[in-house]
C-alpha cells in the first residue's frame, strides 16, 4: 500500500526553540514502580523542582549517575511527568539496555538521591496541527506518552509503538481522541524498522499530520525516509530522532 499524505494548504507548523536556565537539581527517589518488564518508573522530589520547566514532551534532561572512577556518567531522559507546585519528577526508564543508568535505576531505592541537569531547551511544535502520528520504540515511550496525556481535546492522536512482547504495553489517559497501535518484535530486531513500517502501510494519513518520530538511530533514518519519499510528507510536517543507537551507549540523533 503506498497511501500518499493529501497536500496541506495550511501553514507549514514552527518549531519554537525556548532556551531555558541551565541549573543542576539535587532529588530524592519517593517511589520506584516497574511499568511492565521493561520500563521502570522512578518518582523524585526536591525543592529544587520549584523552578523545574519542560515546555516540549520530547525534551531532555541530564542524569549524572555515580561512577566510582570519577566523573559521572551522563544521560539523557525525558521528563515524563512533573509538578513544580508538588516539587514532583517522574522518570521512566527502559530497562532492556544494561548500560551505567539502567544498572542504576534497577538498583534505586526509596531515598536514594540523583543530580539531574536540564533541560537546556525546549523545541515547541506550534501550527494548525489536526493530527499528530508518534512512531517510536520502547526509548520513545515517555516522550510518547507524555504527548498523548498533554494533547487536548480537538486533535487526534495515532501512536505506532514497536515492544518486545504485549506485557510491555501501557495505557495512556488523553483528553484527545487516541488510536494505538503496537508493533511486537523482538528487541533483537530493535535496529530493523521492517515492523514499524509493515504497520504504517496500513494507515492513511490525513492532511495537517505532523509525523512525529524517535527510534534505534537506524530505524528513524529508514522511517524519515519512508514517510517523506513513500508517504508524501513534507518538509515541517515531521521532526525524526535517533534515541539510542544499538552497540553505542548515550547516543541521541537528530535525523531532521
Amino acid at each position: 500500500m503506498d497511501i500518499k499524505t493529501p497536500p496541506s494548504s495550511q501553514a507549514i507548523p514552527t518549531i519554537e526553540r525556548v532556551r531555558h536556565e541551565l541549573k543542576r537539581r539535587a532529588l530524592t527517589i519517593t517511589e520506584t514502580e516497574r511499568l511492565s518488564p521493561g520500563m521502570l518508573r522512578l518518582h523524585l522530589t526536591g525543592e529544587d523542582l520549584a523552578d523545574f520547566s519542560s515546555l516540549a514532551p520530547d525534551d531532555h534532561i541530564k542524569i549524572f549517575i555515580p561512577n566510582p572512577n570519577g566523573d559521572p556518567f551522563m544521560r539523557d531522559y525525558t521528563p515524563r511527568r512533573f509538578d513544580t507546585a508538588a516539587r514532583s519528577l517522574v522518570i521512566d526508564f527502559a530497562v532492556h539496555e544494561a548500560g551505567p543508568a539502567t544498572l542504576w535505576a534497577l538498583a534505586a531505592k526509596v531515598g536514594d538521591t540523583l543530580t539531574i541537569g536540564g533541560p537546556r531547551g525546549s523545541a515547541v511544535v506550534k501550527g494548525a496541527i489536526a493530527h499528530w502520528l508518534l512512531i517510536g520504540d520502547e526509548a520513545a515511550l515517555p516522550a510518547v506518552g507524555r504527548r498523548i496525556e498533554e494533547t487536548g481535546p480537538g486533535v487526534s492522536v495515532t501512536s505506532v509503538i514497536a515492544v518486545d512482547s504485549s506485557a510491555d504495553r501501557q495505557v495512556f489517559e488523553s483528553a484527545s481522541e487516541h488510536s494505538e497501535i503496537w508493533v511486537q518484535r523482538p528487541l533483537s530486531s530493535g535496529d530493523s524498522p521492517k515492523a514499524l513500517i509493515a504497520a504504517l502501510e496500513k494507515i492513511e494519513l490525513q492532511p495537517q499530520t505532523f509525523v512525529w518520530i524517535a527510534a534505534e538511530a537506524r530505524v528513524a533514518k529508514a522511517l524519515r525516509a519512508y514517510v517523506t519519499e513513500k508517504r508524501g510528507v513534507q518538509p515541517g510536517w515531521f521532526k525524526a530522532s535517533g534515541y539510542w543507537q544499538k552497540g553505542e551507549e548515550g547516543a541521541h540523533i537528530s535525523i531532521d
